[in-house]
């Protein structure tokens, strides 16, 4: 039998669970601290100090209190701890210096004219970006941590890019390449963007305070993140949720880049939408899917037409996802996010028709809030999960 945690893991685990408080919830007072983890005020008073001396939170008064008398003092994070943010897309990449408490406080984008960026492309643009961000940042910054997204199969817990056929990528080692460029001393942690996607929604976003969702992310390719029991559903080796290939038509479907034929990102993606709507290859991108959208809605037939297709192939793949998880909602992300939005009711109706009754009868249907970042605040999430499982054992300011 093991033996039950010491007073350290102890100690290190309510360490790591009030700077968590703080980062998603905001500042508060000590006393709300500990109604909320159980703890008695003693002991969080002897945290609290602790993270201070560390430099991770301040105890200040409260900015805005509107009540008369003294305010209590509230804890909140120490604005000089960050990390480093990056996503690596298909045919963009970008990156961002986010602060503990989980501001943007700095953000860089670069857009390339061809599909498919080479990881060592990759990781010299994403280099550059991040050095600019540091040498801009505060004298006493400190960065706690680095994480990146990819589009592909990610192997739990290496980090190793199995497979990535929309950018070509085969057992690329994208994060030890990354961090040996950066020079920080730190590991770039690394994961799917879909999982990343899921996990920011589940913090911080339309899936905040649900145990139970699927993230649904668009882009040349499709890919879902599962949050099950408030964890993020990873599989044996990190593969899972690969909706995106998921068998949607398998009578004369369309080739897909895994070498199948009639996988949901196939027949939903990006590609389908734009060639039924007479696109390609002229338009890629975010901005080429939102402007059928908008055609479709201003009525433009070949539009409309692409749109109802797409719409239905993606109600069955997320009809099947409802029947299998049954979560407590989707969430729609990058360019499924104005798929949804502009088909939304004929999405519902079908899923409607296509799944049981039991499942389906309090699912929530939702669009993203944290937009076109949705996948950098959850490369953010991945970098400041390795700061709470031991506070104390970053470098402090």
């Amino acid at each position: 039998m093991r033996a039950g945690p010491s007073q350290e893991e102890v100690r290190r685990l309510n360490l790591g669970t009030l700077l968590r408080h703080l980062h998603t919830g905001g500042p508060v007072s000590r006393a709300v601290l500990a109604d909320r983890m159980g703890l008695n005020r003693s002991t969080i008073l002897a945290l609290v100090s602790e993270l201070t001396a560390a430099g991770l939170v301040r105890e200040e008064l409260p900015r805005d209190t509107g009540r008369a008398g003294r305010p209590s003092l509230v804890v909140r994070p120490d604005p000089r701890i960050y990390v480093l943010a990056f996503d690596v897309g298909v045919d963009q990449v970008a990156a961002a210096r986010v602060g503990l408490g989980g501001a943007v406080l700095d953000r860089r984008e670069t857009t390339y004219p061809r599909i498919g960026i080479r990881p060592e492309e990759a990781a010299a643009v994403l280099t550059g970006h991040a050095k600019e961000m540091t040498a801009a940042a505060p004298a006493d910054a400190v960065c706690a941590g680095a994480g990146a997204a990819v589009r592909g199969m990610v192997r739990h817990p290496d980090g190793l890019v199995r497979s990535a056929p929309n950018t070509g990528w085969t057992d690329e080692d994208f994060g030890r390449d990354l961090a040996g460029r950066l020079g920080l001393g730190l590991p770039v942690l690394l994961d799917n963007e879909s999982n990343l996607g899921a996990l920011a929604e589940h913090v911080r976003g339309a899936g905040q305070g649900l145990e139970d969702l699927i993230y649904l992310h668009g882009d040349i390719g499709i890919g879902g993140g599962v949050i099950a029991g408030g964890r993020l559903l990873r599989g044996h080796n990190g593969y899972g949720g690969e909706v995106g290939h998921l068998l949607v038509n398998p009578r004369g479907g369309r080739p897909c880049g895994c070498g199948s034929r009639g996988c949901l990102e196939a027949e939903a993606g990006q590609g389908a939408l734009l060639e039924a709507a007479g696109r390609v290859p002229d338009t890629t991108g975010r901005q080429a899917v939102r402007s059928v959208v908008e055609a479709a809605d201003r009525g433009d037939v070949a539009a409309r037409a692409a749109l109802h297709t797409v719409a239905e192939w993606l109600a069955v793949g997320v009809s099947s996802l409802v029947n299998l998880y049954n979560p407590a909602a989707v969430v729609f992300g990058g360019t499924l996010r104005d798929i949804y939005l502009g088909a939304a009711a004929q999405i519902r109706s079908l899923i409607n028709t296509r799944t049981l009754a039991a499942s389906r009868e309090e699912v929530r249907f939702r669009v993203c809030r944290l937009g076109d970042d949705t996948v950098l605040a959850g490369a953010a999430e991945l970098a400041f999960g390795r700061l709470f499982a031991d506070p104390l054992g970053h470098r402090g300011p």
